[in-house]
């Protein structure tokens, strides 16, 4: 499906698994550069990285800090 994305950016949270790991794959098929949030990088993820992934941004979102992080 052509959802029209492509050279757009997003940002996902939550993105080493489930949901977010298939919004990222998603996504990254439309040819959008995806930023992707998550506690811990995966295997999965680092799979992504040569297909517009930008690299993964390691952050505990639930911290006080880590949005600021």
């Amino acid at each position: 499906m052509d959802l029209r994305l492509d050279g757009q950016t997003a940002v996902v949270t939550g993105a080493s698994r489930g949901i977010g790991l298939a919004v990222n794959r998603g996504l990254v098929a439309e040819g959008v550069r995806v930023t992707a949030g998550a506690l811990r990088s995966s295997a999965e993820l680092d799979e992504l990285a040569g297909a517009g992934l930008a690299p993964v941004v390691e952050v505990d979102l639930a911290e006080p800090g880590g949005p600021a992080r």
